[in-house]
């Protein structure tokens, strides 16, 4: 089991300081986190939270998962590990370079 743990399903309105009142009643915090998106510097609805111990985290699925912060039910589970990088994709033609097939102008 590990200390960090995926929180989902947040409400726009919640702040680091209240996951971490929030999920004190289960245990030591070492870290909490609402991922805010920097386009529109607004919550993206989910955030991290790391416990001090496994038992800690352990608790606070048990314990908080389903509990309405904010008015709405939120999602806990342990965080899962990124795997390689995000984004790109890409390749192909962008565009530009000559039509092919089509009628003649």
């Amino acid at each position: 089991m590990g200390r960090r743990l995926y929180v989902g399903n947040l409400a726009w309105t919640v702040t680091d300081q209240d996951l971490l009142d929030a999920f004190s009643e289960a245990g030591k915090v070492d870290s909490s986190q609402v991922i805010i998106d920097r386009a529109t510097n607004r919550s993206r609805g989910f955030g991290f939270v790391e416990m001090a111990t496994d038992e800690d985290a352990e608790g606070a699925i048990k314990k908080l998962n389903g509990r309405d912060i904010k008015g709405r039910p939120i999602r806990v589970n342990e965080a899962q590990a990124r795997t390689g990088g995000a984004g790109g994709g890409g390749g192909g033609d962008a565009g530009g370079g000559e039509r092919r097939g089509g009628r003649d102008h």
